[in-house]
């Protein structure tokens, strides 16, 4: 089993800053830009809610039927959730298995906190 994540300074899901942070750099806005341009096509937020009530590693495979996609095009959508550090991907055999990293989760969370409510 061979786990593959590529970590680097774009990794949206671990770099973001919260929304409601005051003096939010431009550099922030771009690490949020990009995790929310991860989250922007409706296959890609089914995916992380088909993944989020699995409870665990989805293998690719069984992600086609319910989104109605061909593989080749789950497997474009996967990879850009992985590049944005939504999801970890673990190669066995000739199938991919995914699972949502739990720390991008609650990143994720932290992201969208807004301390206090809006007027």
């Amino acid at each position: 089993m061979t786990t593959v994540r590529t970590l680097d300074v774009h990794d949206a899901a671990s770099c973001c800053v919260p929304i409601a942070q005051a003096g939010m750099s431009e550099e922030d806005a771009a690490a949020n830009a990009r995790l929310f341009k991860a989250l922007a096509d409706p296959h890609r937020v089914r995916v992380v809610n088909l993944l989020a009530v699995s409870g665990g590693s989805v293998c690719i495979c069984d992600l086609t039927e319910p989104l109605s996609l061909s593989q080749p095009t789950v497997s474009f959508h996967m990879k850009k959730l992985v590049d944005a550090g939504l999801l970890d991907r673990e190669q066995r055999g000739v199938w991919a298995y995914y699972s949502l990293r739990p720390d991008a989760v609650r990143r994720l969370g932290e992201v969208l906190r807004f301390e206090g409510g809006t007027s």
